[in-house]
């Protein structure tokens, strides 16, 4: 019975997060989205450490989903970027070996891990719907606000989702 319940916090948890990923994303016109995304990253960052393996990417799926279902146009995309940008925070977590089980996880590196999974995600995501699809149009100062945003949302993401754990989560556990 008590991994049932300890399942059953694991997929509220991922849902709940998911569900704020979708609201953030659905408030903002794509591509400026991909611009401020720190809530996002915070709440992959704050799920990797909570869940820990797939964690960050069982939210992403859900704020996926979710809004894919939105923006039924670009569905595939949303979806996949979604996918990849839990995938990422999950591998890099993993490769880096970020361990919340002595407690307290280094800000640096979780600050590092979010503004490469951050970025990456959301140049990649822009670069795709920009060059060969030609969703949008290409503009040089766009390219360059998007990628200033994806990293400076990441660090901010890094840090803020450190200071949370090491704060007022390194005890929980699911």
């Amino acid at each position: 019975m008590g991994h049932l319940k300890q399942t059953s916090k694991r997929v509220a948890v991922a849902t709940l997060f998911g569900a704020v990923i979708f609201v953030s994303k659905t408030v903002l016109p794509s591509p400026v989205d991909k611009m401020f995304i720190a809530v996002h990253a915070v709440l992959l960052a704050l799920g990797a450490l909570l869940l820990r393996r797939m964690g960050a990417t069982y939210i992403a799926v859900v704020g996926g989903i979710l809004t894919a279902l939105w923006r039924s146009a670009l569905a595939p995309f949303t979806f996949g970027f979604a996918l990849l940008y839990g995938l990422l925070v999950d591998g890099l977590f993993l490769v880096f070996r970020v361990n919340t089980k002595g407690g307290e996880v280094n800000t640096r590196m979780v600050v590092a891990i979010m503004t490469v999974s951050t970025a990456l995600t959301g140049f990649l995501s822009y670069y795709v719907t920009v060059f060969p699809f030609g969703l949008f149009q290409q503009n040089p100062a766009f390219d360059a606000a998007i990628l200033a945003g994806g990293i400076l949302s990441g660090m901010v993401a890094g840090y803020l989702a450190s200071a949370i754990w090491n704060k007022r989560l390194k005890h929980v556990r699911f």
